[in-house]
């Protein structure tokens, strides 16, 4: 099999929300363009169905370039992308694809040993679209402790798109104020697990009520997500989620306690230099008055509103933070594999004349 040596061989396994924005964000960005390819996505959908909601979505617009199949391959821009429809990971010809780096997007299994069946079907890596158990070789969120990727590792997390926006923020705040607690509210749109309806749909009875007529409060990992990559605040951020009726973009809402007194101005000044500066094109600043949908499509993994900065005697601060829940996450999952593919490693094969 004749290999493109310019650039990593990528395979999408599961192609819903995530693995959707992961192909158009590789399109839309020139920088990632032109080091990853995706070969190949496997999804038990039919390929006629997948061509479709590539070429159409009604959160991201049409896709900006041509999108057709031959039955067996979507030609996407006129690169081939092989098509599959295997339920069980030694069934998938990693192998004979040459590739390099899986994206685990069906957000179905977050365990080491069912990544290795990848590994076993001729993946060199797998990086998963979710946090994954405490087996795994590490858990990245771009821009904070990407220094941790290792040449050797083979099975990586690039941890949740919750814990993608707010790491950055307590971090800045963390190295200016110091931290002594907090509180976090996630208000995130519907997801695919809520039905349209109310219908029996999921365990937890609240998912069991209509994403379009209700609020609803569900379950979290962002607190375990935090202390993961921050152990010093382990225990000391609880996290409540609440689901809205939008179909895309979130916001932090964010309440913590200092150790150091600040006020406004200065907690803004800090997020406005560090977007200008080291977290360009991670984070954001805005003074603008915003509505959510302004942020659809944002690649950026938080947005802070200054506008809704609040400092409550001296050391309580208040702090919404915008999101693309999508469009964000599936762009640090890009970056997070171009960055550890440029490490080599796991026994890359050798390029050709």
């Amino acid at each position: 099999m004749s290999r493109n040596t310019s650039k990593h061989r990528i395979a999408i396994n599961g192609y819903g929300r995530i693995g959707q924005s992961v192909l158009r964000a590789l399109y839309t960005s020139p920088q990632h363009h032109s080091d990853l390819q995706v070969v190949a996505i496997n999804e038990l959908s039919d390929i006629d169905t997948l061509t479709y909601l590539t070429r159409y979505d009604t959160t991201h617009g049409r896709f900006p370039v041509a999108v057709q199949n031959d039955g067996s391959h979507m030609l996407v821009n006129g690169d081939r992308i092989r098509t599959l429809n295997e339920e069980l990971p030694e069934h998938l010809p990693w192998k004979e694809l040459d590739i390099d780096l899986v994206l685990e997007c069906t957000g179905t299994y977050t365990d080491r040993a069912t990544a290795e069946r990848h590994l076993a079907s001729g993946a060199r890596r797998l990086l998963f679209s979710q946090p994954a158990d405490a087996d795994i070789d590490a858990t990245i969120v771009h821009g904070f402790n990407s220094g941790q990727l290792q040449p050797q590792h083979q099975i990586v997390s690039s941890a949740s798109c919750t814990t993608n926006c707010i790491v950055p923020v307590l971090d800045l705040l963390d190295r200016r104020f110091g931290i002594e607690n907090g509180v976090s509210t996630t208000i995130h749109s519907a997801m695919n697990d809520q039905p349209v309806i109310d219908s029996y749909h999921h365990t937890d009875l609240r998912l069991t009520r209509s994403a379009l007529q209700s609020m609803v409060p569900v379950e979290t990992g962002l607190s375990q997500g935090i202390g993961k990559m921050m152990p010093h605040l382990r225990g000391r951020i609880e996290c409540l989620h609440l689901r809205v009726p939008t179909i895309n973009v979130s916001l932090m809402d964010l309440a913590l306690n200092l150790r150091k007194p600040t006020d406004p101005q200065s907690v803004n000044a800090i997020f406005r230099q560090a977007a200008e500066g080291p977290l360009q094109g991670l984070l954001g600043y805005t003074e603008e008055p915003h509505a959510s949908i302004d942020f659809n499509t944002d690649p950026r993994s938080a947005i802070v509103d200054g506008t809704q900065t609040r400092v409550s005697a001296g050391k309580l601060i208040k702090l919404m933070v915008w999101f693309d829940n999508e469009w964000s996450y599936a762009n640090r999952m890009l970056d997070v594999a171009q960055a550890w593919l440029e490490l080599g490693g796991t026994d890359s094969p050798p390029e050709e004349s």
